[in-house]
């Protein structure tokens, strides 16, 4: 099987469930080379390029012997500000250019590893899958061409032949994304700042990295196509100052943080300049916190259900990785 973007934080995870289970994994990057073993391959490729992937899935055939029988889809590109010419490449053409290769190959399954965000930035309140659907205007390139692409997976493949993951906001040792945003902002600010009306009990929904790795091995390895879309997060429910809140015992266990509660449309006027000031930069992500985008995020209550893939790993005799657990590990990795 093949994992793109696997020398990023989710990639990795999911490379390192797969050879847990036994499994030769391929692992495509596109700079960063891994180390290799008897059960992992390396190949280096270009997901936005066409020829690229068709080259290195002629390498993979060459050194493993095998035809790829699953193609796990991690590479892509999330932020808040960027071009929209790349969100497009990363994010939509490559799934384009991988699933027609698995057209090609009817008994080949392809998992794509998707976003919440492609609902929308707004109030929810436990919807399950079957019970949302996209966004019809999205705020960001980010959520715009993962609906694009899940779109093209409905449209030019049979249900059988893909799944799709629509994980949280992904949190555990080794994110570079998320986790360092929110430190960076509790090292250099005495308030822990809340927007709007929930006044930061609004559900900030986890996904544990290794719970997403694990969705993704569950959606390569089902028999059935009863839902092609589930669900990834957490069970606990955190809310938006609780996390805040674990944050600050793991990285400032010394420091006390106050709460400061300011109405929405302050935080649109700061939001707007910095997101201005960014594009105007032509930067890749934005120049402070918050944006527009990520105030719009911590500021909804974005509670979903999770019932899908909980009952998916209680099938499997699996359970979820838990808040607790997850801390625990960010605590010893912080003391280390």
């Amino acid at each position: 099987m093949v994992v793109t973007g696997a020398s990023g934080f989710i990639g990795g995870y999911v490379v390192q469930e797969f050879l847990s289970q036994g499994w030769c994994v391929s692992a495509f990057v596109h700079r960063t080379p891994l180390r290799q073993s008897h059960h992992l391959t390396t190949v280096k490729g270009d997901v936005t390029d066409e020829g690229s992937i068709r080259h290195a899935l002629a390498e993979i055939v060459r050194k493993t012997r095998l035809l790829p029988n699953t193609i796990v889809h991690c590479a892509g590109h999330s932020s808040d500000i960027g071009r929209r010419g790349y969100f497009q490449r990363i994010n939509y053409d490559s799934v384009r250019y991988l699933g027609r290769w698995v057209a090609e190959h009817p008994e080949r399954r392809f998992v794509f590893v998707s976003t919440i965000d492609v609902y929308g930035l707004k109030d929810f309140h436990h919807e399950g899958e079957n019970q949302l659907s996209f966004c019809h205007k999205p705020r960001n390139p980010y959520p715009e061409f993962k609906i694009k692409a899940e779109r093209w997976l409905q449209e030019n493949l049979k249900p059988h032949q893909y799944s799709v993951i629509r994980p949280g906001n992904v949190w555990g040792v080794g994110d570079k994304t998320l986790t360092p945003r929110f430190v960076s902002f509790l090292r250099t600010s005495p308030w822990v700042i809340h927007f709007g009306k929930w006044r930061g009990q609004n559900r900030w929904p986890l996904a544990h990295v290794k719970n997403v790795a694990a969705a993704s091995f569950i959606a390569a390895t089902r028999s059935d196509s009863t839902c092609n879309a589930i669900h990834v997060l957490d069970d606990e429910k955190t809310t938006m100052d609780q996390f805040y809140g674990l944050l600050s015992a793991v990285y400032f266990p010394n420091k006390k943080h106050r709460r400061l509660f300011l109405p929405f449309w302050f935080g649109s006027l700061f939001g707007g300049v910095v997101t201005g000031l960014s594009h105007l930069l032509r930067r890749s992500h934005p120049l402070m916190d918050p944006s527009l985008y990520a105030l719009q995020s911590i500021s909804h209550n974005l509670d979903f259900d999770n019932s899908c893939f909980s009952k998916l790993m209680s099938n499997r005799g699996r359970r979820l990785v838990s808040r607790e657990e997850g801390f625990r590990e960010l605590m010893r990795w912080a003391e280390y």
